[in-house]
């Protein structure tokens, strides 16, 4: 039966963390469940991607994806990237959510196994290039 995936087990990392400021706007802020918390990066000034990436201790399969951002700072376009039978990353699914604060789900067509993903946050939203992201879970099954 499919679940959330990720749990105390699972590392995760981010591009950046708005001003440094991990304890205010830190990545665990996204996987807290709380409607107050939110990871929050910096200012684009390479023009690069933010991103999420998670390191999962066995492979796991990703049904869904589900994401809330504070409306105007909201990734036009976001790339899920993983390490398909253990090789480079690739492209897994793409999808481009609502400006909104709403909780999105965006269900993946097809489900391969991963260790690594990285979700990749593109064209924000605000003017400064900043994202703000106050959930964010994959639901999927873990590979036996």
């Amino acid at each position: 039966m499919s679940a959330t995936l990720v749990n105390p087990e699972v590392k995760i990392r981010v591009s950046s963390v708005l001003n440094k400021d991990v304890k205010q706007f830190g990545k665990q802020h996204m996987f807290d469940l709380e409607d107050e918390t939110c990871w929050n990066s910096d200012a684009d000034q390479s023009g690069k991607p933010q991103w999420v990436m998670l390191e999962f201790p066995k492979p796991v399969q990703i049904q869904e994806i589900k994401i809330r951002f504070q409306g105007g700072f909201v990734s036009q376009n976001c790339c899920l990237l993983g390490n398909i039978a253990e090789k480079k990353m690739e492209k897994i699914f793409e999808f481009s959510p609502e400006d909104n604060s709403l909780l999105q789900t965006f269900p993946l067509s097809h489900h391969v196994p991963v260790t690594i993903i990285r979700l990749l946050f593109s064209h924000s939203t605000d003017f400064y290039g900043r994202f703000t992201v106050y959930l964010l879970d994959f639901i999927g099954d873990v590979c036996s």
